[in-house]
């Protein structure tokens, strides 16, 4: 599997660097306008089941169009963590450290991978909890349904978007090292 990894990567790793870019891109910056854009429009909706309604709505269709990038981000991720030699470059094969700085940035490919899995189980968190949502409007419970978006928006979307943005800066520190 490695092997191919290696030869993927030798032969498509503009694209596959692009893609992961681009999907990282799309996750955040997703998050970013509904946070920051969609957020302020849906307050100005005067009646609360519709807001409740249209805010649960916006969120599942930018959930299902994240979805998609996500597992690109995953498997371009570890295309380029096997294929770009980090860990052969900072240890030899019974382990031992043969360059730190080397290993430094190997452990920043690490700290990257457990960002994005953070984020990931947070996205699905958020999916559920917004599945929830519709459950309760359904059964005309404002109260929890407002609850469980207010969590959404005032906690786990704004973390996703701290978490992103450092692992964005991380990627752009791994790709000038």
């Amino acid at each position: 599997m490695k092997d191919f990894m290696m030869t993927l990567f030798g032969n498509y790793g503009t694209e596959i660097v692009f893609l992961h870019i681009f999907s990282a891109v799309v996750w955040v910056g997703g998050m970013i306008a509904m946070r920051f854009a969609a957020h302020n429009s849906f307050i100005e909706i005067e009646n609360p089941l519709h807001r409740l309604e249209r805010i649960s709505h916006a969120l599942k269709r930018l959930f299902y169009i994240v979805s998609p990038f996500v597992i690109i981000l995953i498997i371009t991720a570890v295309i380029m963590a096997v294929s770009l030699g980090f860990r052969a470059a900072a240890v030899d094969e019974n382990g031992n450290v043969i360059s730190e700085y080397a290993m430094h940035l190997y452990n920043l490919i690490h700290v990257k991978e457990v960002i994005w899995m953070i984020m990931g189980a947070n996205l699905a968190a958020m999916m559920f909890f917004r599945s929830q949502v519709d459950t309760l409007l359904i059964k005309g419970d404002t109260v929890l349904a407002k609850a469980k978006l207010s969590r959404i928006g005032k906690y786990m979307v704004p973390l996703n978007i701290i978490l992103g943005l450092i692992a964005i800066y991380l990627g752009v520190t791994l790709r000038n090292a």
